[in-house]
């Protein structure tokens, strides 16, 4: 059931404290240490040099207050050649789960793919997180079953 109350839209550079908290929220369901500072930074250039497009959602009558947030980065299909989105981190804050607002979070990113003239809108989760891959597969998208995904952990020094 949506929440009425939730407004979705693209966030800014003067969201940026809003969004602090809920993407250290989001690596923290996936383990990852906090680390308030690094993140600031780095949402804070994502913002600042256009990497990504962060949608956030608000809740009007909560005082405006940030409740969760997609972030997509663009890409392009080699084989369709054209532009693509990943679909890289969904969160909703815990007293707002199950209230439609990841929903509300995923058919904007839809929404902004169809407007932004992307061909795919893909995404990844963890083998055990169920109740998202219900929500996705809920919403029609299709598990890979015909390509493998490979990564390669590069060092680096400016990584963290």
């Amino acid at each position: 059931m949506p929440d009425h109350g939730i407004n979705v839209r693209a966030a800014t550079v003067g969201d940026l404290e809003a969004l602090v908290p809920l993407f250290e929220g989001y690596r923290a369901f996936y383990r990852y240490a906090p680390d308030t500072s690094a993140a600031r930074v780095f949402l804070r250039d994502r913002l600042g040099h256009s990497d990504s497009v962060i949608l956030v959602a608000i809740d009007d009558e909560a005082n405006g207050a940030a409740v969760g947030f997609v972030q997509l980065y663009p890409t392009f299909s080699s084989l369709k050649m054209a532009r693509a989105l990943i679909l890289n981190d969904l969160y909703v804050t815990e007293p707002y789960r199950r209230r439609g607002v990841a929903r509300q979070l995923m058919d904007a990113a839809r929404v902004f793919a169809e407007i932004s003239g992307a061909v795919s809108l893909s995404l990844e989760t963890a083998r055990d997180n169920a109740k998202a891959r219900s929500l996705y597969e809920g919403l029609g998208y299709a598990r890979d079953e015909t390509f493998l995904t490979y990564t390669l952990a590069v060092p680096n020094k400016t990584s963290r």
